[in-house]
Parts: C-alpha cells; structure tokens; sequence
C-alpha cells in the first residue's frame, strides 16, 4: 500500500513544486508562515545564526543552505554568491561543541549553472569563490544534487574543485540508477559523500521508480561508501537507514569521527539528539532566505510520509 501511494502521491508533489500558482497561494495562507518555520527557520541572516547556535547547544553540527536555484541571470548568480560570503563571514568558527566543521551547502543552479552559453563556466567560478572563501575560515562545502539532467556537470565541477580543495563534498541520490557506479568512484577516491534518496521527480529510465527498489539501492551505495575512503554522510531519517549505517560503520571498522548522520532542520530533533548523545556525530541541514517554497515540497517528495510531519507540525507547532 505504502508503494502504491507513494507512487501516486510523488509525481503530483513534485508538480506542484513547479506551480507559479500554488506558491503564491500558499505564500498568503496565515497557516503557512507556522509551518515554514518549523522547518526554515527565518529568511535573514541573524535568524539561521540563531539556529546555528541553537544546534551547536545540543550538541549537533551544520551545513547551511541558502535557498536558492534556478538563476535566470548573472546578477542572480552573484547575489547568491554574496549571500554565501556573508553567511561564511557571520558562521561561528570553531565549529560546534564537538569540534566536528561546520558546512554549506551550494546549488550549482543558483551559481548560474542553467544560465546559456556559459553556465558551466560561471557556475565552477562562482562555487570556486565559495569553496576558497570557505576554506579559509575553515568551513566545508558540500556541492548539493539537483534533477538528473545536472549530474554530468556538476561531478565534473566538484572533480575539478576538490583537486585544489579535496574537502569539498557532493550529493548522490540512490535512486538513480547511475549512482552506484558515481558512489564506487567517488568512494575511491576519499570524498565526502552525502547520500540520499532523491527528491525530484524522474523518469524510470534514469531511476527507481518503487520505494522498495530505491531502498535497496540505498544500502548497496551505503555500503559502497562505508567501505570506501571517504566520508559517508549519511542523509535520512528512515530508521532502517539509521541502523543499517551503525551496522555498516562496524563491519568496516569505522571511528564515528570517520561518517556521519544527516538530518533535515525540524524533522526527528529528538533522534538527531538520541544519536548524539550515543557519540555519533550527526549534522542538522538548515536552510534559510526567501526562496523557501520549493525546498519544502521537494522534502514532501522526496519522502510523502514526510506529509505526516508537516501536518503534525500544523497541530503542535
């Protein structure tokens, strides 16, 4: 039944993702602002620093994201650039209370990589101006999944930034059905994966289209990478997922200083704690700034059991 559902309900979250209407709409809802943030909490800069402290206070680390894709000119693409400098400016170094480092996390797309004739090319600039900024205040950088039709171009961008930076990081998405084979290099070749899911909507050819079969290819990846010589970053909140980690990490042999959790801002804090406090290191995803509207139906997507938080989120919040 789970399958079946999530297989009718995905495809129309994901298109209401792409609706001009809907996310007007929902923006005048008086219900709204409560529940966004729950789950972004604020559009300004001293808002996530807030939330930064607040994570850091439980224990836990982050990696921020400044919400933002889909750039349709230059200007665009340096605003958000900007917005990134300034968040590094303002990001409390040392890093937490456990000493792990903080993380951004960056869309190529708001960098200007879908911009014509030269996208590639501003995009690897402007994500390189991050990184070196990053980097000198000793803050990683996780290069974030988009939809399928980006994957070529944005490995190639992380491959040619972590030669000069190998601490930067990407996304793999289990469900695309390449990722194995991206994971078994990248695993190799000692980077910092974060693997999840998939939150866009894709055709089968590119992905597994049943929650069973992308839940398979979770763990074949997931293995992939535990046994490999870089840096899982393990992104989900399904408790299979959360054990079989644990369980893998001790087959190879792994020091919790070696991987670790990650898990979405407002959804499971008292796991993100629980696991904490057994010594794991878990890092909380917090996303900030006005463009907030598609960053939480993708969540729905990703996951439609995800539906249940946000309507609790409605009832306690």
């Amino acid at each position: 039944m789970g399958t079946v559902f999530d297989g009718l309900l995905r495809p129309t979250i994901a298109a209401a993702s792409r609706s001009e209407w809907i996310e007007q709409t929902s923006q005048r809802w008086t219900v709204t602002e409560k529940v966004v943030r729950r789950f972004v909490p604020g559009e300004s800069l001293p808002e996530v620093i807030r939330a930064i402290d607040d994570q850091r206070r439980d224990g836990l680390t982050v990696t921020v994201d400044f919400l933002g894709e889909d750039t349709i000119d230059e200007a665009g693409a340096d605003a958000t650039v900007q917005a990134y400098l300034e968040l590094l400016d303002a990001m409390p170094v040392p890093a937490s209370t456990t000493g792990e480092a903080m993380e951004v996390s960056l869309k190529l797309t708001a960098v200007g990589l879908d911009l014509p004739d030269h996208g590639h090319k501003i995009a690897e600039e402007n994500a390189r101006t991050v990184v070196e900024a990053a980097h000198r205040r000793g803050v990683l950088v996780t290069i974030d999944a988009e939809d399928h039709t980006t994957v070529d171009a944005r490995l190639a961008i992380v491959r040619a930034l972590r030669a000069d930076f190998p601490g930067t990081g990407t996304v793999l998405q289990a469900y695309l059905r390449r990722t194995e084979d991206d994971c078994t290099e990248f695993a190799a070749s000692g980077a910092r994966i974060r693997l999840c899911k998939g939150a866009y909507a894709e055709p089968p050819a590119v992905a597994y289209p049943g929650r069973r079969q992308i839940d398979d290819s979770y763990l074949r990846c997931l293995r992939i990478l535990m046994r490999g010589n870089g840096c899982p970053m393990v992104a989900s909140h399904d408790p299979t997922m959360i054990e079989a980690a644990t369980i893998l990490a001790g087959e190879f042999g792994r020091a919790p200083d070696t991987w670790e959790h990650q898990m979405l801002y407002g959804i499971r804090s008292d796991e993100q704690r629980r696991l904490a406090a057994t010594g794991a290191r878990v890092r909380v995803y917090i996303p900030y700034g006005g463009q907030w509207y598609g960053y939480l139906v993708r969540r729905l997507a990703e996951r439609p059991a995800n539906v249940g938080f946000f309507l609790r989120a409605l009832v306690s919040g």
